[in-house]
């Protein structure tokens, strides 16, 4: 929403005081002294106090005015028309920052707050007119306690000309401090000042607060701070805005300078102060504003020193002193020990007030904006919320024609826009060469992208990711959103052009290569030195490309090489200094190298048509990443002994695929093995030995029957799916997997049993059984000599849905399963659940839907807040439910959500149970 009008400051002072005491002498002085200074002053007169009511002109004269100077003479308080105006004064100083200065002339100040002497008598005389419990007198009261607190001016038989002296060089200076300019539209800023001041604490003057507001260029940081600054600058002894920090700081003489105008604007001394070096400004400034409460606003900072110069931590500065700092660097204001409640994130604007910057901006005064919506809204996709880009864009198409608009958003598609682009590259030209390397890949190839697949690809070039990503993230270059890497459009328009900017003729000489035209060309002809490191060629259709089969040999410097909707005449030889190669769908070769080390870490094949996997895969040694899933004609796994860097392997939907390597078993660094659906697989290893395997997917393996021995403890498998698999029991072994967490045998419709040695799983926390019709009993609980030792101690979420289970007497012993909080029984053959269930203190969801022979549910334990029980019809008896506040019916399907979907809410519980059927005697509902 737009800024809303405030009330135009026309007076710089309104003097407030009681005519027969001093406007013959010390106010007429006071008002002349003023006048001389260019101050323009209001003071009221007789005229203006007529009827029963202060005047409007005087109300409207203080509201209109910077500072009040009240007069406390002798007989002030007699006039009630004084007190109004007092009481008038404080409600503006409160609702609209005026500046108040009290003048105690020949009064003492714990008269006037305290209704000593002459003001007691006139208070007393204003009671028995009003009455003693008179709102109004009571409002009059407090007027003069609070103004009589405030710091001021005291007269008693001094020099009245230096008082006048003194009152006139206060106002003179306070007035200098003037407001900021803002901005010309100042669209979305009042809301956010005010979410702002709640930061702030400005009611406490028992500390220095530090706000920090970060977000990339052009977000409108500056405009906001600017604009809060404006709302609080006057309660403070001294304020200061110090500029265009990073410019200012690199500089001749750089931070001195900037400590040189923080101490000048504060003391304004009349011979400016001088800073020889910054050791000695920290010493100044300590000394010199160590007591004072000041306002300093610190715009566009990028490097943790300028902080440590001007502010240090904070305790240089008198308490209820307020700093603002703006930044592009999150991590900046971290490191200097801004906590993450006064920090404060800068959003693009919503479409609504995007559309109001961008009309205010582009049509002329007090004219509609008439202009086609799909070209309005054009340019409102393509400034995504970006002020800057918002108030450019319209001021060039201000008041031009719709041709105009479709020209220049048609060159903006090609070409950013060079003011918004420069002030965009300020936070791209501060990263180091790591992070430059990764922006330019995110915004070339990988925007839109998961996080996880990106790090993998940039890792394997040599660039150190999780780093890169978390500066660019803090630099508001890009954000995380689901796991996904995200970039304002004008951002990655910046970054595409940084590469184009690089050789904008010759494609041969830019770094990286996205285009179709771009990549063909490099490719045809014979080039000499090449500069290109990175290939992504996705086109929306497939292309054919024809060229010789050595094309990419010539670029030496290519690390990354990935090709999608792209068709290539037969192999082609690839450089050894390749560090990624990708290739999805439509390829049915596999490349080739020369025969010098091979460098090569990712290897992603995906949908391919290949039949085997290529054997001199032996010779690249650094390989970490292999994907050849959903390759449908492969019908080998490769040895991965021959790859012995290997960390994943992803064969997934690999549907003729029969028989997986023997070297599974125990290869020393795979972590992740993924088989999911390869419906053929029958053959797998007898025995697993893979140490830091940390995830086996075999979900719709239909042919897989047999799972492996489990030898010796396994430290590193967390995951295990086993879905849709064919397998009819579980190894004793398989407690050696001492680390699993979650075990996913759901639809395993031949399983039969499970071995006792399940309950050896100590962090295993969520066992899914769901659809399992052949598992007709669960393994009961050997208890242990060990009294401490307890089964499966972590599992909290166990489903047993539609298993055909007769009996639950496994449940009976609380030496197992002490921390469960999710039973799914629904769809079993149980006809009682067991007493002790009520003993299971931490249960909260308890599913017996469609357990048609339930007859009877005992006592709940304390903490459930979930009973779903629909269907049950021969259920005779309920125990005691009164636990159960919030009766809310709930038609629930519970039976296969994982406890990370599930979202119970603790302090609602949901009962979901047909009743119609219970007999006398059950629990009244």
């Amino acid at each position: 929403m737009a800024s809303s009008s405030k009330p135009k400051k026309i007076y710089d002072v309104f003097l407030s005081f009681r005519g027969a005491d001093v406007r013959k002498n010390f106010l007429g002085h006071l008002y002349k002294a003023l006048d001389q200074n260019g101050i323009y002053t209001f003071r009221d007169s007789e005229e203006l106090r007529k009827g029963d009511h202060i005047s409007a002109a005087l109300m409207k004269a203080i509201e209109e005015s910077c500072i009040a100077v009240i007069i406390f003479s002798e007989d002030y308080a007699s006039s009630w028309w004084c007190l109004e105006e007092v009481a008038k004064i404080m409600e503006c100083k409160e609702q609209k920052n005026l500046t108040v200065l009290p003048v105690f002339y020949k009064v003492d100040p714990r008269e006037v707050r305290g209704g000593r002497k002459s003001y007691r008598r006139a208070l007393a005389k204003h009671e028995s007119k009003f009455g003693k419990d008179s709102e109004k007198v009571k409002r009059w009261k407090k007027a003069l306690f609070d103004v009589g607190n405030l710091s001021g001016w005291h007269l008693t038989d001094g020099d009245e000309s230096e008082l006048i002296q003194s009152i006139v060089k206060k106002i003179s200076i306070h007035l200098n401090r003037t407001h900021l300019q803002v901005a010309k539209h100042p669209v979305g800023i009042e809301s956010q000042v005010v979410k702002l001041k709640s930061m702030f604490n400005l009611d406490s003057d028992d500390d220095v607060v530090m706000v920090g507001l970060w977000g990339p260029g052009g977000i409108g940081k500056t405009t906001l701070a600017k604009a809060l600054y404006n709302t609080m600058f006057r309660q403070f002894e001294g304020s200061c805005f110090l500029a265009d920090v990073r410019e200012t700081s690199k500089g001749f003489r750089g931070l001195v300078t900037l400590q040189e105008m923080f101490l000048n604007d504060i003391l304004l001394p009349q011979q400016r102060l001088e800073v020889s070096n910054v050791d000695e400004g920290i010493n100044i400034i300590q000394h010199r504003l160590g007591r004072k409460k000041v306002l300093l606003l610190i715009d566009d900072v990028d490097d943790l020193r300028q902080l440590d110069a001007l502010v240090g931590e904070g305790n240089w500065f008198g308490n209820g002193s307020r700093i603002i700092v703006t930044t592009r660097d999150r991590q900046l204001l971290t490191c200097h020990g801004i906590d993450q409640d006064h920090v404060y994130e800068v959003k693009p604007l919503g479409y609504s007030e995007a559309h109001e910057l961008l009309r205010n901006h582009a049509s002329p005064r007090h004219k509609k904006l008439e202009i086609r919506t799909h070209l309005v809204k054009s340019v409102l996709n393509h400034a995504k919320g970006l002020p800057l880009a918002l108030v450019v864009l319209g001021s060039l198409l201000y008041g031009t024609t719709e041709d105009i608009w479709e020209s220049t958003l048609k060159k903006l598609s090609r070409i950013p826009d060079k003011t918004i682009n420069d002030v965009l590259k300020i936070s791209y030209d501060g990263l180091d060469e790591n992070e430059k390397e990764i922006f330019l890949h995110i915004a070339c190839f990988f925007k839109g992208r998961a996080r996880e697949y990106t790090k993998k690809v940039l890792d394997s070039c040599d660039l150190h990711t999780t780093v890169g990503l978390d500066i660019l993230i803090k630099r508001s270059l890009i954000s995380i959103e689901y796991g996904g890497l995200k970039m304002h459009d004008l951002i990655q328009a910046m970054g595409i052009d940084i590469v184009n900017q690089e050789c904008r003729d010759d494609p041969g000489r830019r770094s990286r290569l996205w285009q179709y035209d771009d990549v063909l060309d490099v490719l045809s002809r014979d080039i000499g030195d090449c500069a290109v490191k990175a290939i992504v060629l996705e086109p929306p259709e497939l292309k054919q490309i024809c060229i010789g089969g050595d094309a990419f040999t010539k670029m030496r410097r290519l690390r990354l090489l990935i090709v999608r909707n792209v068709s290539f005449q037969g192999p082609m030889c690839l450089p050894n200094e390749l560090r990624w190669f990708g290739s999805h769908g439509c390829t049915s070769w596999i490349p080739e190298f020369s025969s010098d080390p091979k460098k090569l870490v990712g290897f992603d094949m995906h949908e391919s048509s290949i039949t085997v996997v290529p054997k001199q895969l032996k010779e690249f040694q650094q390989l970490k990443y292999i994907n050849f899933s959903y390759c449908k004609s492969l019908i080998s796994m490769p040895d991965l002994s021959c790859t012995p860097n290997l960390e994943e392997l992803d064969l997934g939907g690999c549907k003729s695929l029969v028989e997986a390597h023997e070297s599974i078993a125990y290869h020393d660094k795979l972590q992740v093995l993924n088989l999911r659906n390869c419906s053929e697989l029958s053959v797998f290893p007898n025995m697993l030995k893979s140490k830091n395997l940390r995830a086996l997917h075999l979900q719709k393996c239909t042919k897989f029957e047999r799972f492996p021995d489990i030898p010796h403890k396994l430290e590193g498998l967390k995951e295990l799916w086993l879905e849709g698999t064919a397998i009819k029991e579980l190894p004793q072994s398989i407690e050696n997997l001492v680390s699993l967490k979650k075990m996913d045998l759901c639809s395993c419709k031949n399983l039969i049993s499970l071995p006792s040695s399940i309950y050896g799983l100590q962090n295993l926390e969520e066992l899914v059984l769901f659809d399992c019709t052949n598992l007709f009993r669960f393994p009961k609980y050997e208890d242990s000599a060990d009294p401490m030792k307890t089964g499966l101690s972590s599992l909290r979420w166990l489903n047993l849905v539609g298993c055909n289970l007769f009996e639950v007497e496994f449940l009976e012993n609380l030496s197992c399963f002490p921390s469960l909080e999710a039973l799914i029984l629904a769809w079993n053959n149980i006809t009682s659940l067991p007493t002790s269930i009520n003993k299971r203190d931490r249960l909260s969801l308890l599913h017996v839907e469609s357990c048609h022979k339930l007859q009877e549910i005992p006592e709940l334990p304390p903490l459930l807040n979930c009973l779903l029980a629909d269907g049950c019809e021969s259920l005779q008896k309920i125990g005691d439910l009164t636990s159960f506040h919030n009766f809310v019916h709930r038609g629930l399907s519970m039976a296969n959500i994982s406890p990370l979907e599930a979202n119970f809410e603790p302090h609602r519980s949901t009962l979901s149970i047909t009743t119609s059927h219970l007999q006398s005697g059950t629990t009244e509902l």
